[in-house]
C-alpha cells in the first residue's frame, strides 16, 4: 500500500519509510505542505502520517485536500506538542484515524496504517 509520510524530522521520516519498506509498504517522506499536495495530486495514498505542526505549511491543509482528492484516504496525526491534545483534530478533520505522539515506536505506527488502511 502507498504511505505518504509528512514529518519535519527528515531522520524520523527516513525511519519509518524504512519499517514501512521492510513490512512491504511503499512510502514517500516530505517535510512540507507544497510537497505533500503535489504528491497527493499526483498518486493515491491509502494513509498519510502527518506531523501536526509543519515548519512550512499547514497540516490541516495537506488533510483537507487530502479529503478532497481521495475522500477514502485516512490521516494517522502525530505530534511531539501539546497542540491538539484535546482531540479537536477528529472535529477539524473528518479523515483523521489517529493522534498519536512522535515517539510511537515504527512497528507500531505500521500496526496502525495496516489496521486503517483496512476497508470499512
Amino acid at each position: 500500500m502507498n504511505v505518504l509520510i509528512v514529518q519535519n524530522d527528515a531522520d524520523l521520516g527516513k525511519i519509518w519509510q524504512r519499517h514501512l519498506q521492510r513490512h512491504g509498504h511503499l512510502a514517500e517522506v516530505v517535510q512540507d505542505q507544497d510537497s505533500a499536495i503535489a504528491l497527493l495530486h499526483e498518486a493515491y495514498y491509502a494513509i498519510i502520517i502527518l506531523d501536526v505542526v509543519l515548519d512550512a505549511g499547514s497540516a490541516i491543509a495537506v488533510a483537507d485536500y487530502a479529503s478532497f482528492r481521495h475522500p477514502d484516504a485516512r490521516v494517522i496525526f502525530v505530534t511531539n506538542s501539546s497542540f491538539f491534545s484535546d482531540g479537536s483534530i477528529f472535529q477539524l478533520c473528518a479523515n483523521a484515524c489517529a493522534f498519536v505522539p512522535s515517539a510511537t515506536q515504527p512497528e507500531d505506527l505500521t500496526a496502525m496504517v495496516e489496521h486503517y488502511a483496512k476497508p470499512v
